[in-house]
């Protein structure tokens, strides 16, 4: 049983201002693991007056001061990695393998991007009389979501510590176990008291006192679009930056060439993947009007050779996070069925053999229409949407027409096809032919998927501010 009853203000473990604890429940048993405090307003007053003090010193800080406490955070992340991988199976449910080979490295990679990134980035430029100058942009709030704890907390941390802000971080009380180990990762590479914050809370009480607070200069959150909107509207009287990576409903347009089959089958795959929980997979499969029947017996196949169970074993694929996202989901793939959609595998209820845990089945949708509540709304879910197309170009409208633009796919055998299609989708990153992440690309959304971005050294630019300092060089 893990117990946090204390949050890590100013260097230090300290008492929440009042008791509330909270349960924090395995997925896979709906067993209690352990529990958390959850805090208040004068907690998040605490943690920002905190970060506000340590700004003074840690934003004058040299690059290779910082450069040095991110190599630091580094080895010690590496050293807990274990313990990093078994808090993310334990509180939301990813198998062990993609626990450590995806959700834990992935949280090393940005750390490790961002400390390489530091060595380069344009802190300082002169043109001809005129300087400018990027400074960090102060005291940042973080609230981060359950389903890919580390990769949220470093895509926002290590920008953050890298320019020289200063931080109060709220992670999910789903999954919060990782975000505490974080802390003591942290405390223990030696980054100074005050910089770095860690708050247990909910949205509406926590999050909302962060949004709203006069001394926090940034708000980043990664969530739904309701979430980023409530946090919008909380943050505008103090006209602080918002910063936003939201949901998603990416269409995956698989051409009509011989890459097709492969296509289908990574598509299916990259869905399934964490269970479905992903703002960026590829939910929406476009595919030949023609070739719907070969989708659906390549997706079919694709779908039922994943494993589901106990995300300690051997499986492709746990549980979803929680009791609230399964009936979700639930509701969603019983909505596909009632709207018309063909069932090509899974549907509603867990898995044959299966009768405890949030456990759903791997489900294929074929013959949707981009009307259909599971065409536009984000499931969150291992739930494929199959939609036919009759040319590229209605392909790329079907891609487009969606409130969300975080991300697109694109297969196909011509690349300069490929390249093409590319260029027409309005997403945030598109994706060709299922390329390896990239940690230096630039990761966020167009449209209701949020404003600003992550990853690499493009992250490092929404936590700035940028001063012209006109006349530094007088002319002759």
């Amino acid at each position: 049983m893990r117990e946090y009853d204390k949050f890590y203000i100013d260097g230090a473990w300290v008492a929440p201002d009042q008791p509330n604890s909270f349960d924090v429940v395995n997925p896979t048993t709906e067993q209690v693991a352990g529990h958390i405090a959850l805090g208040d307003s004068a907690d998040v007053d605490k943690a920002v007056a905190a970060a506000r003090k340590a700004f003074g010193s840690w934003s004058t800080t040299s690059v290779a001061e910082r450069g040095d406490v991110l190599d630091a955070i580094v080895a010690e992340y590496d050293r807990r990695a274990g313990d990093l991988a078994a808090a993310v199976t334990e509180e939301m449910g990813a198998p062990a393998k993609l626990a450590k080979n995806a959700q834990v490295a992935m949280g090393h990679a940005h750390l490790a991007t961002a400390r390489e990134a530091l060595r380069s980035y344009p802190f300082e430029e002169q043109r001809g009389g005129t300087l400018l100058v990027r400074e960090p942009i102060g005291v940042c709030a973080f609230i981060t979501p359950w389903n890919w704890p580390l990769n949220q907390i470093t895509a926002k941390v290590a920008p953050a510590l890298a320019t020289g802000c200063t931080m109060v971080l709220k992670p999910s009380e789903v999954a919060p176990f990782t975000a505490y180990i974080f802390a003591e990762i942290l405390d223990a590479a030696g980054v100074p008291a005050g910089v770095f914050n860690l708050l247990g809370g909910d949205g509406p009480t926590v999050g909302a006192a962060l949004a709203a607070h006069p001394q926090v200069d940034m708000i980043s959150i990664t969530g739904s679009t309701r979430a980023g909107v409530a946090v919008a509207e909380a943050a505008a009287p103090t006209v602080k930056r918002v910063h936003q990576e939201l949901g998603g409903k990416s269409p995956n347009i698989i051409l009509d060439d011989d890459s097709f089959a492969r296509g289908v089958k990574l598509g299916v795959a990259s869905v399934m993947q964490n269970t479905g929980q992903s703002c960026n997979a590829p939910t929406r499969m476009l595919v030949p009007a023609h070739r719907m029947q070969e989708a659906m017996d390549i997706a079919k196949d694709a779908a039922e050779k994943v494993t589901v169970g106990d995300p300690t074993g051997e499986v492709k694929m746990g549980p979803l996070a929680s009791q609230a996202q399964f009936d979700k989901v639930q509701g969603l793939i019983q909505q596909g069925i009632d709207e018309g959609a063909t069932l090509v595998a899974g549907g509603t209820g867990r898995p044959d053999g299966i009768d405890a845990g949030f456990f759903a089945k791997p489900t294929v949708f074929a013959n949707v229409n981009n009307e259909m509540t599971i065409a536009r709304e984000e499931i969150f879910g291992p739930v494929l949407s199959i939609l036919p197309y009759e040319s590229v170009d209605e392909a790329v409208e079907i891609g487009n027409d969606t409130d969300y633009g975080l991300a697109a796919y694109v297969t196909g055998s011509d690349l300069d096809q490929v390249r093409t299609v590319a260029s027409r989708l309005r997403a945030g990153q598109v994706n060709l032919n299922s390329t390896p992440v990239d940690f230096t690309a630039p990761f966020g959304g167009y449209k209701q998927s949020g404003n600003g971005r992550e990853w690499g050294d493009k992250a490092f630019d929404d936590f700035v501010e940028t001063k012209a300092v006109i006349g530094y060089q007088p002319a002759d």
